[in-house]
């Protein structure tokens, strides 16, 4: 089945822009409950309210949608959809706690396993990224309404955009270390002369990648599905490859185990 992407993208991103709003507005005030999920990690009241905005959206489409916080739905039945809307309300929960900035709406479509569009927001700064199949991927930065696709590709950035700098950037996580990203970045400063490990929260670091301002992402550690496939799509599409750190396939989505093996951007 053919998707229609520029449809898709129709959704999504007045979804992730609407979702982004009401993250603020929690992000803004001085109340927000905070509790522990199963895996001890954070779930705050304003992943809560991005993940009803977003459902809001998608269920107005054909298409089910696999969400971090409905992340219980049985694999028997989710093996069969496709394609399916893959969704984190709120990436980068920690750095929302920490007030930082640093937190993003992802929205992906998959179709066969792989992303076929994505959408990250960065609800702090306005900034949005998209990509599509035989779209491309691109940046802008949003306010206001969204004025349609056409008007918002009309005054968007292109990428990967061209960037002069002679050092070779890695992006790495702001909260999530390991003695296997140290091995990883000493290795790098024997090969270039010069080498600039930059930390950041939630999808941004794929972005990074995606629009030039970095070299590559590894990601020695756990991640979920919905971590990373809006942030593929933008970085597939922008020409770069998130692959798989040991075999070097293609991340693959809708697994009976949601949970990501390592991989790397570049």
């Amino acid at each position: 089945m053919k998707i229609d992407v520029r449809s898709c993208l129709d959704v999504a991103i007045p979804a992730a822009l609407e979702a982004g709003r009401a993250i603020m507005a929690v992000y803004e005030s001085a109340a927000c409950t905070v509790e522990l999920k199963s895996d001890n990690s954070p779930l705050t009241c304003a992943d809560k309210a991005s993940h009803d905005v977003i459902m809001r959206f998608l269920k107005e489409t054909p298409y089910p949608v696999l969400s971090e916080e409905g992340r219980s739905i049985p694999y028997a039945e989710r093996r069969e959809w496709n394609p399916f809307w893959i969704v984190d309300p709120l990436d980068g929960t920690k750095e929302f706690i920490k007030r930082n900035g640093e937190f993003t709406v992802n929205i992906a479509l998959v179709q066969d396993a792989v992303p076929v569009c994505g959408v990250i927001f960065v609800p702090v700064t306005g900034l949005l990224y998209f990509g599509a199949q035989d779209l491309g991927s691109f940046r802008i930065e949003m306010a206001g309404e969204y004025p349609g696709l056409d008007a918002v590709l009309a005054s968007s950035t292109r990428l990967p955009q061209s960037c002069d700098r002679t050092d070779y950037v890695i992006m790495g996580s702001r909260s999530h270390g390991s003695p296997e990203m140290e091995e990883f970045v000493a290795k790098a400063r024997i090969e270039h002369a010069q080498v600039e490990l930059v930390p950041a929260g939630s999808s941004l670091k794929i972005c990074r990648v995606a629009e030039g301002s970095a070299d590559v992402y590894p990601r020695l550690g756990p991640t979920m599905e919905w971590d990373t496939a809006a942030g593929h799509a933008i970085a597939k599409f922008a020409g770069k490859g998130l692959t798989c750190w040991e075999i070097g396939a293609e991340l693959a989505y809708n697994k009976e185990n949601l949970l990501n093996p390592w991989f790397v951007v570049r």
